[in-house]
């Protein structure tokens, strides 16, 4: 059968369909092919296919996702949406989303309609249901911070259970979903606390303030959120003009000691003070240091402007970026004694 691309009107939803590019399923525009492809769009959809066939890899919107090979076996793509508000509170409501609805689309609805508390998370690419899997965060919010719950499917069972913020056992850019009960369940709706007032704004992270400030704006979630757009259009690159999953390494935290053997080494740290005498180190200073920045090799690279990003400017390869990553973080350990992680999965 013939490639298909999964844009085409001939792949209709909730059908399997044979020989499918995934190209337009990752952030990265990077070439690989789906032996089987199903895109589910609501929870009964998802529940037939995997009575049929467990999925070797489950997609949101690809954007934490570094394909290096075809994938064997099926995909299920996972596009259900919905907006709804389940209960008005005092001063609060409490949304719940569909795992496929876009993230900053979403957050775009939540402003509009006058609640606050994911202002400072605009822009961040991928899907809702992608989100609370890695506990995405930005310029001081997690995801953990307005989370009320969300909805999984047991991939066993085909039984859908409700998880609260203490069962999902939040970390940085950590969850249960990504440790112990990782390809267990298929996240298909998220809940979240949002304010009507009093909104408790963050602005002392980036350059939130001074941006509102200068704009002679009041802090409001509209404002808030387009300060953050700005910010991160300033610095990050639009994945539809250049390929890439926005951060792909994590901030490595080190303990006490090891914050002080390195300052010592190099005094000019950049350093986030965190609890229990522990440390965040910026991965982008670090590999900026390394002399990473603005490198290129073929069709990928790194961002000239943010060195945490790794790009595809066009017809790269998943395989050619992955060995790229890991030669950075070989660079740096040997340079700084400092290991760096992958935010992103790798295929």
């Amino acid at each position: 059968m013939p490639e298909s691309n999964v844009n085409s009107p001939a792949l209709q939803p909730d059908m399997l369909h044979s020989d499918v590019s995934l190209r337009s399923l990752n952030t990265f525009g990077l070439e690989a092919k789906a032996e089987r492809y199903y895109r589910a769009t609501s929870v009964d959809s998802l529940k037939r296919i995997l009575k049929v066939e467990q999925p070797s890899l489950v997609l949101g919107g690809g954007s934490n996702l570094l394909l290096t090979k075809d994938v064997e076996g099926l995909v299920v793509h996972v596009d259900i949406r919905e907006r709804r508000l389940l209960q008005e509170r005092e001063g609060c409501v409490l949304l719940q989303a569909g795992a496929g609805e876009p993230w900053h689309e979403y957050v775009m609805h939540t402003i509009a309609e006058g609640y606050g508390g994911l202002e400072n998370l605009s822009l961040i690419p991928g899907v809702v249901g992608a989100a609370p899997i890695q506990n995405i965060g930005a310029y001081g919010v997690e995801l953990k911070d307005h989370f009320s719950g969300l909805k999984a499917l047991n991939r066993e069972t085909l039984e859908e259970e409700f998880f609260d913020e203490n069962s999902c056992k939040f970390g940085y850019r950590a969850s249960c979903f990504k440790g112990e009960l990782k390809g267990k369940y298929i996240i298909t709706h998220v809940r979240f606390t949002l304010t009507v007032d009093h909104h408790d704004h963050r602005l002392n992270y980036g350059d939130i303030r001074s941006i509102l400030e200068k704009s002679g704006k009041s802090p409001s979630p509209k404002s808030i959120s387009d300060a953050v757009v700005a910010i991160r259009s300033s610095k990050l690159p639009d994945p539809s003009e250049i390929g890439n999953s926005g951060s792909f390494f994590k901030n490595p935290e080190l303990s006490e000691s090891e914050f002080l053997a390195l300052q010592k080494l190099r005094p000019d740290l950049r350093f986030y003070e965190l609890p229990e005498n522990r440390y965040k180190i910026p991965a982008a200073w670090l590999i900026d240091q390394a002399g990473w920045k603005g490198h290129r090799r073929g069709a990928i690279g790194v961002h000239d402007k943010q060195a945490l990003v790794l790009v595809n400017h066009g017809g790269g390869k998943g395989e050619d970026l992955w060995a790229l990553a890991k030669e950075i973080q070989q660079d740096v350990e040997d340079k700084f004694g400092v290991k760096l992680n992958p935010e992103v999965n790798v295929i």
